[in-house]
């Protein structure tokens, strides 16, 4: 249940590329030809964080998602108030809560499953992060229409609401 809040928190605040991308766009803070540039930025950080993330994960556990979190939550201020050097190093930000998002939590959905019901416990983890995600999209995108400001606030605090949940879990493992 908390594992589901926490990941329901991370996933609700954080904000999908194209609303990202479009963000880019309308504000000028970046031409056309740098969004795709960005976006393959921000996979590669993904892949080369995913990668650290699980190796520290199989050594330390549950803190590196933390820690994760922590480093990633503050990429909305940096891609929908800044300027093009605060938006490359939020996009590099975004990456890395990609790839926590894609590794470590996944590998945690494992420690905590039993073997014979670990693709369940994958589906269920997937569905409700894909409908935590399209519902804070949904908000974030509306919320852009009334002020980047409460959007980015939205965003960070849902996100950040995540880490005394994962605590809690950290202390009941």
């Amino acid at each position: 249940m908390q594992v589901g809040l926490a990941t329901g928190c991370i996933a609700a605040g954080f904000a999908d590329y194209p609303l990202i991308a479009y963000h880019f766009s309308k504000a000028g803070i970046f031409t056309h030809e740098w969004i795709p540039i960005l976006y393959a930025i921000a996979m590669g950080v993904d892949g080369l964080s995913a990668l650290l993330f699980g190796r520290l994960y199989d050594r330390i556990g549950m803190p590196i998602i933390i820690f994760a979190v922590a480093i990633a939550l503050s990429f909305a201020p940096l891609v929908f108030l800044g300027d093009f050097k605060m938006g490359l190093i939020g996009m590099i930000l975004w990456g890395i809560g990609m790839g926590a998002q894609e590794s470590v939590m996944k590998a945690q959905i494992a420690n905590m499953s039993s073997v014979r019901l670990r693709g369940t416990a994958f589906g269920t983890f997937n569905m409700s992060f894909g409908v935590f995600w399209f519902v804070g999209s949904v908000i974030m995108g509306r919320l852009y229409d009334y002020s980047i400001m409460a959007l980015v606030i939205f965003s960070v605090t849902v996100q950040f609401l995540s880490i005394p949940i994962l605590f809690f879990l950290r202390r009941m493992r």
